[in-house]
């Protein structure tokens, strides 16, 4: 499993990716985010699936790149020529992958902003080749383990916050995924786009960096639910029970 995040706000885009790997009993550590930084140029890949399948279809897509990039002016297009790039891996794969036992199933989350992109646009792709665009209405998406992650976004991230309070949000669901599941862990890459740079910031985060954060989060947590205003939850002490105001 996997811990993959991106964030569209007002302002830009936040990613957050965890980086241990694995398989059966042994976990490794290495990256799974992919970035392009070229003169009005710049986007992301993030992935959540077999590495094998990843790795393939990053050096096809890398290939595409190299020799047509004057070709993609939105980021829709190369989201499309990504896609292509894993339906060839598919057909390469696919039957060799299943009748092993394993699944083809590469999910990916791009996000960036190309020359002619009013603003930075963040996507879905699936592993069919097919895809979605996340708006403000849900300004976020998670690949690989989103079960502890999202609760804590959506009680608190909004369309309109800055990239710093996103990027606060991004670690506070990450670290919620990290406390409850052991294949997800440090460290962590962060990828900042703010709206019209097309430079995207990459930054890696080990977990001595970041632990006084969790440790604050955690007793913050704490002292909010002694604090709850939880007066008629007293109600569940009581073996007594009324109807109408009449104790029975």
């Amino acid at each position: 499993m996997t811990f993959c995040l991106g964030i569209k706000t007002k302002y830009g885009l936040i990613g957050l990716s965890d980086t241990r790997i694995t398989s059966g009993t042994e976990t490794t550590t290495s990256k799974k985010v992919y970035t392009v930084n070229r003169d009005k140029h710049s986007f992301f890949i993030m992935t959540s699936g077999l590495r094998s399948v990843r790795d393939k279809a990053i050096t096809y897509f890398t290939e595409v790149i190299e020799a047509q990039d004057n070709e993609f002016n939105k980021l829709y297009k190369a989201v499309n020529e990504f896609g292509n790039q894993i339906k060839r891996v598919a057909k390469e794969d696919k039957q060799y992958l299943e009748e092993a036992g394993l699944s083809f199933n590469l999910f990916s989350i791009i996000g960036g902003q190309l020359e002619d992109d009013k603003t930075p646009k963040l996507y879905l792709l699936y592993p069919q080749g097919n895809w979605i665009e996340i708006r403000r209405g849900t300004p976020f998406v998670i690949i690989g383990n989103s079960g502890s992650g999202s609760p804590v976004l959506r009680r608190s991230l909004s369309y309109d916050e800055s990239l710093d309070y996103a990027l606060k949000c991004a670690f506070l669901a990450f670290d919620a995924t990290r406390i409850s599941a052991n294949d997800v862990d440090y460290p962590i890459d962060t990828i900042v786009l703010e709206n019209d740079q097309y430079h995207i910031i990459e930054k890696r985060f080990e977990q001595k960096e970041l632990e006084h954060i969790s440790t604050f989060w955690n007793e913050r947590l704490k002292e909010a639910v002694k604090e709850l205003p939880s007066e008629i939850l007293q109600k569940a002490f009581s073996d007594k029970e009324s109807a109408g105001g009449i104790e029975l």
